[in-house]
């Protein structure tokens, strides 16, 4: 099973020129820095705060826009299904599923995923604890399918708010399969700005620097060269221009934690 050291790209497809553009700017920068990456967007962003909130540009334009980036820059992308017909689709260009956290315990849709024999990942609920993940690994597994990967996003603390639970890297490694910290979206405030998520950027890198030492198998980042300008997510994603600097912290902090002569 494949497993990135690095997921990241804009949270939603918001132009094929755009998109493009981050795709070929985090392949270079992740080339630099010797670590592997795998691209993220959506072609739809189904779970919008307001109606009136951009989407993206649907599951057909959006694939084609992905399998350019897979083919033209020779990089792994995921994308999320909302729906279980959607799984079929998608499995024809990414290479791994994302099954969103708010859905993770729709049995049809977990069970598409996993049909389709593509590596599978999975969002644990703002609303779940960690063991109860158990049960949707067991969903996966299954249909036949151990190519699961997990990943920690944060969980509710109130209203318009998350918390990140360190010990839940711990708790969902038990299970025998990778798991990943999503950097970004854990410092989300769903709903927070009213007719829109906002979020609190500035706890990005202690977060993710602090969920490597904890044990988390890879990060996961959205990032956009505006944030202020982007479409979705905003308030919570990494300038693009500052990615580079980040990452060569998360690297090191990964590299010590790993290194066999790390002792204290």
């Amino acid at each position: 099973m494949y497993v990135p050291f690095l997921i990241a790209g804009p949270c939603v497809i918001e132009s094929e020129s755009l998109t493009v553009e981050i795709a070929i700017t985090l392949k270079e920068i992740t080339s630099k820095l010797q670590i592997s990456f795998a691209f993220k967007a959506s072609f739809d962003k189904a779970n919008r705060t307001s109606l009136s909130s951009f989407r993206g540009p649907g599951v057909s334009e959006g694939l084609r826009i992905l399998q350019r980036i897979k083919s033209e820059l020779s990089v792994p992308v995921i994308t999320d299904i909302h729906l279980p017909e959607q799984a079929i689709l998608v499995a024809e260009v990414v290479d791994i599923i994302q099954i969103p956290a708010f859905l993770c315990r729709q049995t049809d849709l977990l069970v598409a995923a996993a049909k389709t024999g593509k590596t599978v990942m999975v969002k644990k609920g703002q609303f779940l604890a960690p063991w109860d993940m158990k049960n949707v690994v067991d969903k996966i597994a299954s249909c036949g399918n151990q190519s699961i990967i997990l990943c920690e996003r944060g969980t509710s603390f109130g209203y318009n708010r998350l918390v990140v639970d360190m010990t839940s890297l711990t708790e969902m490694k038990k299970f025998g399969y990778p798991v990943v910290f999503d950097a970004t979206h854990s410092v989300q405030k769903p709903g927070g700005e009213g007719v829109s998520t906002g979020g609190t950027r500035e706890y990005v890198e202690p977060l993710a620097l602090a969920a490597i030492a904890a044990g988390a198998d890879a990060v996961f980042m959205e990032t956009h060269p505006n944030p202020w300008e982007a479409l979705s997510d905003g308030s919570n994603m990494i300038q693009l221009s500052e990615l580079g600097a980040l990452l060569k912290k998360i690297k090191a902090m990964h590299d010590m934690v790993n290194s066999r002569d790390f002792s204290f």
